[in-house]
């Protein structure tokens, strides 16, 4: 007898040469069969064996693609979003649950039974239910036989899979991670957000590099990883990744901006709008005061000779506010200016110096130029880099109101040191005056941004331009 060939058909092993149906394959026993007819694929008796990744999905059996599927999600969710996309690109109905109410109808019996830990989104199929974001985007993507959102290939499938991974992982936590506390979500520490921008900023660092040379994470169209990415994305862009600080990653944005104004994204998101400002740290309201029990009459003790007490220690007196902190808001936030000079690397003239003028109120703040009274004094170059570096740690008590530049001028010496510093408000604060007494020792002049002349200075300052005013550039110090 013939030695028996196995074929795959459907979801079961046919013996070639008695055509009877054997047992259902696994998956994993699938892969190893296409992995070994891979191997000797050059003979033609079994080139008609498994080829693609195509042909394994087809080992699973496809549901009907015109079900109706039912998504337990309020409206606005960027994680339904990632399903709801996928349906697009498909042609898969889904139904959004009517009415739904977090806090409420997640709490149900029947929700619970779906996810025990009552959270959103699920999809409810005729086979059960599933929750998980990308668990859902991969049904919903694989409903369709030869999807393109599944790519072409295993190596297609498995970066799919990386980048799926790579935006939950690097992007969505990292930028939950940032927003989160500053919503009230968690308790906000300031540490633990510039690591969190220091982690995203890595991780953009990374897409940005990738997408310079790749329209699409995978291929050459759109798959569930830039499905998932781009909703993962589009939380922070609306919440917390103003323009200064995307504008790091312009591979980032113009991918970004291209996948929302798909159509098939479009219908599910609608427009986008990025957001304007990082959202303030939420203090968390005090606890209400609980009612004093209504007073019983009682009679009135004897009178006992007690010792006078000692006289009680006088309550601590509230600090009182800075005067900065009572001036009229100002459209400029200093810390979005001061994380976009830091975070530009590159084109700093376009970005950086553009995003400052963008940025800068005339009315909240103002600029001065400062030059040292005693540059004849400067005659060796790390002393004077001393003195200047030890102005800028006196400075520290108005880092919250203030930026500034400090260059140390010249090749030989005397060396000229020169400064720009912007402060918050119309005068250089009383309080940095009174307390630092370094300022006496330079000459201040306020900055006329009305004349272009001043203002290439600043554009120059800021930058550390090299020669600046005809000179060398020794060092250049930065107050932030």
């Amino acid at each position: 007898m013939d030695k028996l060939e196995p074929l795959v058909r459907g979801d079961v092993i046919y013996a070639k040469a008695i055509g009877r149906p054997c047992k259902p394959l696994s998956d994993l026993l699938i892969r190893r069969v296409y992995l070994r007819r891979r191997r000797c694929c050059r003979s033609r008796r079994q080139s008609r064996l498994v080829s693609s990744v195509r042909d394994l999905d087809r080992v699973r059996p496809e549901a009907p693609v015109d079900m109706v599927l039912v998504l337990h999600s309020g409206s606005g969710n960027k994680n339904a979003f990632k399903a709801l996309i996928a349906a697009e690109y498909n042609g898969v109905k889904i139904e959004l649950t009517k009415n739904f109410e977090m806090g409420v109808s997640n709490k149900t019996p029947e929700f619970l039974k779906m996810n025990p830990l009552g959270k959103i989104p699920v999809l409810e199929t005729p086979d059960g239910a599933v929750f998980e974001s990308n668990a859902i985007a991969r049904y919903v993507a694989r409903l369709k036989d030869n999807s393109s959102l599944c790519g072409s290939s295993l190596i297609e499938y498995a970066h799919i899979e990386q980048w799926t991974d790579f935006s939950a992982t690097e992007v969505d936590a990292h930028i939950a991670r940032w927003l989160y506390p500053r919503l009230g979500y968690g308790p906000y520490n300031p540490v633990y957000e510039e690591f969190a921008i220091t982690s995203l900023k890595r991780s953009l660092g990374a897409l940005n590099t990738h997408l310079a040379l790749n329209t699409f994470l995978v291929g050459h169209s759109v798959t569930l990883a830039d499905i998932v990415m781009a909703c993962n994305l589009y939380y922070g862009f609306m919440r917390i990744l103003t323009k200064s600080f995307t504008s790091e990653f312009p591979h980032v944005e113009r991918y970004f901006w291209t996948m929302v104004n798909q159509p098939n994204f479009k219908k599910v998101i609608g427009d986008v709008k990025q957001a304007e400002s990082v959202p303030p740290v939420q203090k968390k309201a005090a606890p209400p005061k609980e009612p004093k029990a209504k007073e019983v009459k009682k009679e009135a003790p004897k009178p006992k000779v007690v010792e006078a007490p000692e006289e009680e220690e006088e309550a601590p007196k509230p600090k009182p506010k800075n005067p900065l902190d009572l001036l009229p808001p100002s459209k400029m936030i200093l810390d979005e200016w001061k994380r976009l000079y830091s975070n530009t690397k590159t084109n700093f003239r376009e970005i950086a110096i553009k995003g400052f003028w963008d940025m800068y109120d005339p009315e909240g703040y103002s600029m001065w130029f400062c030059d040292y009274k005693y540059n004849d004094e400067n005659t060796v170059s790390f002393v004077t880099m001393n003195k200047v570096g030890g102005f800028l740690q006196r400075m520290d008590l108005c880092r919250k109101y203030a930026f500034g530049k400090m260059l140390v001028i010249g090749s030989t010496p005397p060396f000229k040191v020169k400064g720009l510093w912007l402060f918050r408000g119309q005068d250089i604060p009383k309080f940095v005056m009174d307390e630092v007494y370094d300022m006496e020792l330079y000459d201040w002049t306020k900055v006329d941004i009305s004349d272009e002349v001043q203002k290439e200075r600043v554009n120059a300052m800021i930058e550390d331009l090299e020669p600046f005013e005809g000179e060398a550039l020794l060092d250049a110090k930065c107050f932030k």
